[in-house]
């Protein structure tokens, strides 16, 4: 592992036993990537894609190979240790913005604080900033049921960056708004890759939205085909 390279992929599998048979998602997969790019991982549904991810953000654990985080085998880590690293380090966004309904838009992104161990006031504090800077100064007291899809989305991204991690992984995050609130979201993204050298790992079917990246990984049925600099 270079000094570039951020999180790096060896080996890795994972397999589930479902309905009496075993079924592998991932197939040895190794990939670097390096601190500041924006990354797409491409391929048809079922492909393995959001299993990579989960394994890269230490949401569940490998059958086989391991993640090393800036050189750390992170799967070594005890699991509290390993839950503090996943808090702090790691920023998630979903295709749904997985916002806990019972709670405003503001203590969504608080919340995140206070699990990396911020005291509430300076969670709350952050969390009023992240969300200002999504242009949603004006929502800080809604509850996500009377957010638009695109502004919960928002106040997603500012849970993933509340904690200001290295690494954001987003799985499908436009997958469902449509196609104008997509765009604002894409370049959102954009704008936080180039002013914050923030790395980004975007699982995504949108192969105009993988073009416009620095780089995409096609996954097939678990295992990685192709790699290519996404000009090509």
């Amino acid at each position: 592992m270079n000094d570039d390279t951020i999180v790096e992929a060896r080996e890795l599998a994972r397999r589930f036993h479902l309905e009496g048979r075993d079924v592998d998602a991932l197939l040895s997969a190794n990939l670097s990537v390096r601190r500041g790019e924006i990354l797409a991982i491409v391929g048809a549904s079922g492909a393995g894609k959001s299993t990579l991810l989960q394994l890269l953000g230490t949401l569940d654990r490998p059958t086989g190979g391991t993640v090393f985080y800036e050189g750390v085998d992170i799967f070594r880590m005890p699991e509290a240790r390993l839950a503090l690293f996943r808090s702090r380090k790691v920023g998630f966004v979903f295709q749904s913005s997985n916002l806990l309904p019972e709670f405003t838009a503001e203590e969504n992104v608080a919340i995140a604080g206070m699990i990396a161990g911020k005291p509430k006031s300076q969670a709350l504090k952050e969390a009023r900033n992240g969300l200002a800077a999504m242009g949603l100064s004006q929502r800080l007291d809604h509850r996500p049921g009377k957010l638009s899809g695109g502004e919960q989305q928002r106040v997603a991204i500012a849970r993933a960056l509340v904690n200001e991690p290295a690494l954001v992984l987003a799985d499908e995050p436009t997958g469902n708004l449509d196609t104008g609130t997509g765009e604002e979201i894409v370049e959102l993204l954009f704008r936080l890759n180039r002013e914050k050298n923030q790395t980004f790992v975007i699982v995504t079917h949108n192969m105009d939205l993988a073009s416009r990246m620095s780089r995409r990984v096609r996954i097939k049925d678990g295992a990685i085909v192709e790699e290519r600099a996404a000009m090509e």
